[in-house]
């Protein structure tokens, strides 16, 4: 068994974690700060948001210098010295690896259009200029996918924004690179990495394949056996477009790839159409079914990543809880579903608390270039600014970029001065000071979640047991069992804001998100339980 098959993860995002220096902006010393606060929580591992030197068009996902902290953030031996604080509470650090593009501010980038002759050149993806686009290539941040550099007269490849131009992986000369860069970092004593947008790196552009490209098993093993592997370290991939059974091979528990990818297809249920912000409401029997075929699948196979919220996301509690009323009971049900489940649950920074989306009314509040992309996008082709909002507010990123709500001091003690974004107005009441008060809040209930995965017999149960649902044609109940060996546990969430008929019980109440288990069959509104089988 592998540690981080027990870990814990908890996603810093550094930018809305922690200001130490009063510039508005979170940095390394003020989540030095923050490290016994994370601690509490229980949790192994910190997965951190890029931190590397970048001119921040995409809040650091454009990388200029992977062996350099960008200065908003500190210095690297700030870094060092998070890395040794939080081993020295037995917390790992894993990096947020950008390897499929770069900076377009990069030194590789830099040198590929001052030497067009240069090697380089073939470090990305260029094409002369026909006059037109080279193919109609589409970036994920709208628009064309291709840019023409006017110093050299040549489109180059950028999937994001056109400050990230793509890596060229074909040249084994690129991966080369990168794996030095990697074990650089493996050597400073980091716990692994989180791979963005990994199934990119393999694209044939010509034909436009652009994930799962035919080469990109053979590169992820290449990578793994010249770094990974040669470390005790947890990986995982960013993957939106995997389903099970690409999960079971990029997670294969013979470790030839990856420790596990984020799965995304649960995630995508309540997409109306083709496009992310067009939403529905989401079919609970779509996400049982989902979530039915994954713990089946990869059971004794490969490894989930179990998740709800991240840096990308909107807020769980928002977007499929109850952020009003039931805000600390549906949250606690989210998580409760989540955390019983086989595999590494992750918890993005807020989520413990129930932090919800933030309610901002105009474009001028938001910071995310994909968001105001999408605004002018929409604008333009005659959409209603209703509407448009709506989008913006149900899914938008920068619901997850709120400042941390600290306390319910100015700017929700994230910071002396005013943040780089808004902070969410309803931190007066949801931030981690009233809530380490509390013993029945959200933050609370997360420890207990926690401390439940660490416990005898329920920490094999939720590694090792298998997984069935339990009436999985239910409209409103999402309940399964876990067993292994004689012992096992039967988990029942009511997904809705009114009470629900339900008989199914078991042994004894082991958690609960009411102060109270419930008296006859009756589910109280987002209620959750789990009980011992045996």
């Amino acid at each position: 068994m592998k540690w981080w098959q027990e870990a814990v993860v908890y996603q810093v995002y550094p930018r809305s974690f922690k200001d130490s220096n009063g510039d508005g902006i979170g940095d390394i010393q003020g989540i030095i700060s923050k490290l016994d606060y994370i601690q509490y929580l229980g949790v192994d591992v910190i997965w951190l948001s890029p931190v590397y030197e970048s001119p921040n068009d995409d809040n650091g996902y454009d990388i200029s210098d992977y062996y350099a902290i960008m200065e908003e953030f500190g210095t690297m031996q700030d870094m060092e010295r998070l890395i040794k604080e939080a081993s020295d509470r037995n917390i790992k650090i894993i990096m947020d690896l950008v390897a499929n593009h770069t900076s377009t501010a990069h030194e590789w980038f830099i040198k590929a259009i001052e030497e067009p002759k240069s090697k380089y050149h073939d470090f990305y993806y260029f094409r002369e200029n026909a006059g037109h686009v080279p193919n109609d290539l589409q970036s994920v941040f709208l628009g064309s996918a291709w840019t023409l550099n006017q110093e050299i007269n040549e489109y180059y490849l950028h999937m994001f924004a056109e400050s990230q131009a793509d890596l060229n992986w074909h040249n084994k000369e690129v991966r080369l690179e990168l794996y030095k860069m990697i074990n650089w970092w493996l050597e400073k004593g980091i716990g692994g990495f989180r791979l963005d947008v990994i199934d990119y790196v393999a694209k044939d552009i010509d034909n436009k394949i652009i994930t799962d490209g035919p080469l990109l098993h053979d590169y992820i093993q290449e990578m793994t056996s010249q770094t990974f592997s040669n470390y005790d370290v947890m990986t995982v991939g960013e993957t939106w477009g995997a389903d099970t059974e690409k999960a079971i091979r990029y997670s294969d528990l013979d470790g030839s790839e990856l420790s596990m990818i984020f799965n995304f297809s649960h995630i995508l249920l309540d997409q109306a159409g083709t496009e992310k912000w067009d939403y529905k409401a989401l079919d609970l029997i779509d996400l049982k079914t989902n979530f039915e075929e994954r713990q089946q699948g990869l059971y004794q196979k490969g490894w989930d990543a179990l998740f709800w919220c991240n840096h990308d996301l909107p807020r769980i509690v928002s977007r499929w809880g109850d952020d009003g009323d039931y805000r600390s009971e549906s949250a606690k049900m989210l998580g409760t579903l989540l955390h019983c489940m086989q595999g590494t649950p992750y918890i993005y920074q807020g989520e413990e608390l129930g932090m919800t989306n933030v309610p901002f009314k105009t474009i001028d509040a938001y910071r995310d270039i994909e968001t105001i992309n999408m605004y002018n996008d929409r604008k333009a082709k005659g959409y209603s600014m209703e509407v448009i909002m709506d989008a913006i507010r149900h899914i938008g990123r920068d619901n997850a970029r709120a400042p941390m709500q600290w306390d319910d001091g100015p700017y929700a003690g994230f910071s002396d001065a005013a943040p780089w974004i808004d902070v969410n107005p309803n931190y007066l009441k949801i931030n981690v000071k009233n809530q380490r008060a509390d013993e029945n809040s959200v933050l609370s209930y997360y420890r207990k979640l926690i401390e439940l995965r660490k416990k005898a017999p329920y920490k094999d149960i939720l590694r090792e047991g298998d997984f069935e649902l339990i009436d999985p044609k239910h409209p409103d109940v999402f309940a399964y069992k876990r067993e292994y060996t004689k012992d096992g546990l039967v988990v029942i969430c009511n997904f809705r804001p009114y009470p629900v008929e339900f008989s199914i019980r078991g042994k004894e109440v082991i958690l609960t998100n009411y102060q109270q288990a419930r008296q006859g069959n009756l589910l109280r509104p987002y209620e959750a339980i789990v009980y011992s089988l045996n």
